[in-house]
């Protein structure tokens, strides 16, 4: 099995006659060179911003400073390769319309961009000499012990070498001596350079690429959109009730006016007969119209709000429904047509499979949230899974971060309960109004 990282390198027994202590050299050497230019480049924009800022000259060095973790990180990514192949995420969302001010503007307000250049601050002022001492350290020391043969037999013709020139040794046996001890130094030496780099890829990656935070705030993003995307299906669903009502409705309702005319006209007959049977055919398709009109999004919900239409749903309903609801006014659109769609998907399930006598629905708003309950005298061992529909509406009650709950024993009863977070205020009210 091939090694990952260089951390699971550094636990195989072929460590050492691997690539993974050169990729470790090679990581820390070029984080020491490019560490060190990034230190300059920061101080000569924050030096000249400061100095310019005066007569705003500076102020584009300072915006540029501020996004200075940006080039810092995606170099950092791929440097990561080095000794951790798994790919770094890149954290940054593209804006939704081109051009270099939505850019800068979404850059600056996404906390990925300040968490980059906190860490470019880091990197410029205290990581890249920390990755030059340890390959100081770890490598150089001990090739130098190792060359000390080579150093006596040239430079000292012989006679002498100097160690770490700090001592000076003139005999061979103690030269051969000390070029073993660096041949055991550079192998503990190789195992430092792999902890060095995987301790230092570990931390870029927490500051930079760190999945929790990532997920975090794509979760975020993701619950927004699901409410958007509620609101655009409400918004769209009002005005297929509209085009319909006002539409496809009135059109009938004049074709059978003038379909009654013709009849009035025409003399007993056939054609009598026919006019009749039209209209009577434009008359069903009129009612069938109005029925999928309130099942789109029904008026009274629009002109009246919740309280009415769980009443009328409830005088709709074949089996006697006792109403206990109650809420002080207008309650967010998306809010009311979630609570009246479990309302009406409640009743339709009582109304045909649960056998009951009678039905109830309660409820009400109170401490920030909307509490509904339906519950039914019948047969119960309901089942949320099997076809009746309450699984699409719970998942859509969860869009609203409320919380839909069956408890349908065997026997009976059956409850079904519905809390879901929403205020109600004034201007609610007045939004529905001016809709």
């Amino acid at each position: 099995m091939q090694p990952k990282n260089v951390w699971q390198a550094m636990s195989s027994p072929g460590f050492l006659l691997s690539w993974w202590p050169w990729r470790s050299v090679v990581y820390l050497v070029s984080g020491a060179v490019t560490g060190s230019f990034f230190f300059v480049l920061i101080v000569l924009m924050a030096v000249a911003g400061g100095v310019l800022a005066v007569v705003l000259v500076g102020l584009p060095l300072l915006v540029a400073l501020a996004l200075a973790g940006l080039p810092v990180a995606r170099v950092e990514r791929l440097r990561l390769r080095l000794v951790d192949p798994e790919p770094a995420p890149d954290p940054h969302r593209e804006p939704v319309v081109p051009g270099l001010r939505p850019w800068l503007t979404v850059r600056l307000r996404e906390r990925a961009t300040w968490r980059e250049l906190g860490y470019a601050l880091l990197f410029a002022g205290l990581l890249w000499p920390v990755d030059a001492l340890v390959v100081a350290f770890a490598l150089l020391v001990p090739v130098s012990m190792v060359a000390t043969p080579l150093l006596m037999a040239t430079v000292g013709d012989g006679q002498e070498a100097k160690v770490l020139k700090e001592w000076t040794v003139t005999d061979w046996p103690t030269v051969f001596g000390v070029s073993l001890l660096g041949l055991v130094l550079l192998a503990l030496g190789a195992y430092a350079l792999g902890v060095a780099a995987g301790a230092r890829a570990g931390l870029t990656r927490l500051l930079i690429a760190a999945r929790d935070v990532e997920l975090g705030e794509r979760v975020v993003e993701l619950a927004r959109s699901r409410v958007r995307l509620v609101d655009a299906f409400e918004a769209e669903r009002r005005r297929i009730e509209r085009d319909l009502h006002d539409g496809a409705q009135q059109r009938l309702v004049a074709l059978s006016v003038t379909l009654g005319l013709a009849r009035l006209d025409a003399p007993p007959g056939p054609l009598a007969d026919q006019l009749a049977r039209a209209q009577e055919q434009a008359g069903s398709a009129l009612g069938e119209l109005r029925e999928l009109i309130h099942g789109i999004h029904p008026q009274v919900l629009a002109d009246y709000g919740l309280q009415a239409a769980v009443a009328d749903a409830a005088d709709r309903t074949a089996v006697p429904v006792d109403v206990t609801f109650d809420v002080p006014g207008r309650l967010p659109r998306a809010v009311e047509s979630a609570a009246y769609l479990v309302v009406c998907e409640a009743l339709a399930n009582i109304d045909r499979h649960s056998g009951a006598g009678r039905a109830e629905v309660g409820g009400g708003h109170r401490d920030g949230r909307l509490f509904l309950e339906v519950r039914d005298d019948g047969r119960g061992g309901a089942d949320p899974g099997g076809g009746s529909g309450l699984t699409g509406l719970a998942d859509r009650v969860s869009v609203l971060d409320g919380r839909l709950s069956l408890s349908s024993p065997p026997g009976g009863p059956t409850l079904l309960r519905v809390e879901i977070p929403c205020e109600w205020s004034q201007s609610t009210d007045r939004a529905h109004r001016s809709a």
